[in-house]
């Protein structure tokens, strides 16, 4: 994946704006470089012909008892036919090969110049795709591994004759299938207040994977916690330490939800909010500090009487 990104972001400079033009301005020399050597062959191919032309006419003008005149004319006329038709060929390779590599103006390439980074990272941008747009830039990619530098060395030859080279950090052991650091200390904070089941749920519906590309499970959970010595959860481990929850923290302090999640978003409280969509991990302690206290009894004081949830209301533990 490194690797990966890093010949992608070479790509994306490749065809900025300028580079595009540049692109197109030197595609368009070689095109015409091409057709100078096409109208060469034409004229080679034009006396070619005639060459076969004039043999023909000396072996149709033979006499045909001189068996030796008659052989050597012959090879002489088959020779000027071969030479005409490879000729043809040569002619015909080049115009396919021309009409094949043909490219689009400045103006075309405009929008794909600036749009190229979204368009490639859209989950939506199947690898075809972009297998197709690497084919016509880049014409092989030569990888090579620096033991001192503890480097992967890119060599990438471009279509148009230009090399770049490219170093990437060597992948260390395991890193491949490690799961990420953000998976991890989401798992750290809500294993305070969540049993396993519930984390793969947050964690699936954040979109997070496992190391290996895999969806959590509560296994996936469990194993995960265990590599990393994160304690189990527990409700008598939540119960001494004081971790609550967004609704469960509202209910201690007598506000909404809402207006306690104000708070923590002004820096009033302190709370911790591991995945976006997911829930409030919060202490006992922060909610007893003077700037907790000073904050709900602002709030109580401009409502003139406490926001105390509805007990026949029905919350969602965020």
């Amino acid at each position: 994946m490194p690797i990966d990104r890093a010949v992608s972001e070479m790509i994306f400079q490749v065809i900025e704006p300028v580079a595009v033009e540049a692109a197109v301005l030197a595609h368009q020399q070689e095109s015409e470089n091409q057709r100078e050597v096409i109208q060469s062959l034409e004229r080679q191919l034009q006396q070619a012909r005639y060459e076969a032309a004039r043999a023909e006419r000396q072996y149709d003008a033979s006499d045909p008892e001189n068996r030796l005149v008659a052989d050597e004319l012959e090879k002489r006329w088959n020779t000027a036919l071969e030479q005409v038709r490879q000729l043809e060929n040569q002619i015909a390779g080049r115009q396919e090969s021309t009409h094949q590599n043909d490219v689009a103006s400045v103006d075309e390439f405009a929008h794909l110049a600036s749009d190229l980074d979204k368009i490639w990272n859209d989950p939506k941008c199947d690898n075809q795709t972009k297998k197709r747009i690497v084919r016509c830039l880049i014409k092989e990619v030569v990888v090579d591994v620096d033991d001192s530098a503890f480097e992967v060395v890119l060599m990438i030859h471009w279509i148009g004759g230009v090399h770049t080279e490219l170093r990437v950090p060597r992948r260390r052991r395991g890193k491949a299938t490690a799961t990420s650091a953000k998976a991890i200390d989401a798992v750290r904070s809500l294993a305070r207040i969540c049993n396993d089941d519930l984390i793969a749920g947050y964690l699936n519906r954040n979109g997070l994977k496992t190391g290996r590309g895999n969806r959590f499970s509560r296994m996936r959970v469990t194993s995960l916690r265990s590599k990393n010595q994160i304690a189990c959860f527990s409700e008598e481990t939540k119960q001494s330490e004081g971790w609550v929850n967004l609704t469960e923290a509202a209910k201690i302090l007598e506000i909404s939800n809402r207006t306690l999640r104000i708070a923590i978003e002004n820096g009033e409280i302190r709370g911790e909010h591991p995945l976006p969509d997911g829930p409030w991990v919060l202490s006992k302690k922060d909610l007893g500090t003077d700037q907790a206290k000073a904050a709900v009894a602002r709030v109580k004081k401009r409502t003139g009487n406490p926001t105390v949830p509805d007990p026949n209301q029905q919350t969602l533990g965020f």
